[in-house]
């Protein structure tokens, strides 16, 4: 059984004590994939370490999240575009829009998730979405970008079973977290009608831990208990579950 987590951000500070350990964890327990977004340029170094240290399981992506999108975005997005030409990644992520801690930068944030959706397309890469508060704003820009070229995940859903079926619309599969596990958590009640050819699974780690971690630091090895999750969602064994979502995410992700 191999495990797939298409969205973990091992370089994050909150593993500078035991990275190597956290990993090894999981790898042990056949989370053997880790897809890795991009925040902003000061986080480049550290992510080309991480492939440096582990290549066989580690796979980067390159682009600006949406929080980090400030007065500077330009020469952020400057930054994206160097290393895309520079070398290989694996998508362009996490890009999109969040209108929880900062709406005041929504024009912004808005014109460097389009920028890079086309270079994505440039790229002919996948783009990993991070969305919140904000369905209504990232489905406006998925409508004026969407052909054949356009493809990836949404990660971390948390929407509605109508926000679910848009979302696949525009050829988007699900990045399934620790959401999942949550008794408010509110997708577990109706994912089972979303055929799970469209679901990929993903920790967020270190945010996000499932149940029984709630609140405690999230790490890539605890994606067992939304694997666990799913299992009994859909009535399908863990390894099934773990083979049909890996399979998925080799169709986005190309590897």
């Amino acid at each position: 059984m191999i495990i797939t987590d298409t969205h973990t951000h091992l370089y994050s500070e909150a593993f500078d004590e035991d990275r190597n350990d956290m990993i090894e964890r999981a790898i042990n327990a056949n989370v053997k994939r880790f897809f890795i977004p991009a925040i902003d340029s000061t986080y480049t170094k550290a992510m080309l370490q991480l492939e440096a240290d582990f290549p066989e399981h580690i796979h980067l992506m390159m682009g600006l999240h949406p929080t980090h999108v400030k007065e500077n975005y330009k020469e952020e997005l400057a930054h994206v575009e160097e290393m895309l030409e520079k070398r290989k990644f694996i998508a362009v992520g996490e890009i999109g829009i969040d209108l929880y801690w900062d709406t005041s930068t929504l024009d912004i944030q808005k014109k460097a998730f389009r920028h890079q959706i086309q270079l994505a397309k440039q790229y002919e890469l996948p783009i990993v979405i991070h969305c919140r508060d904000a369905f209504d704003e990232i489905f406006k820009v998925l409508d004026e970008e969407k052909d054949d070229k356009l493809f990836g995940i949404f990660h971390c859903f948390t929407g509605t079973i109508e926000q679910a079926k848009q979302a696949i619309s525009y050829n988007m599969k699900l990045g399934i977290g620790g959401v999942v596990t949550f008794k408010n958590g509110k997708i577990d009640q109706f994912l089972n009608q979303i055929d799970i050819k469209h679901i990929v699974l993903e920790t967020d780690s270190p945010y996000l831990a499932p149940k029984p971690y709630r609140g405690k630091r999230n790490e890539s090895v605890y994606i067992l208990k939304v694997l666990e999750r799913l299992s009994e969602l859909y009535s399908i064994s863990e390894e099934k579950i773990a083979e049909i979502t890996t399979l998925n995410s080799k169709e986005i992700f190309g590897i």
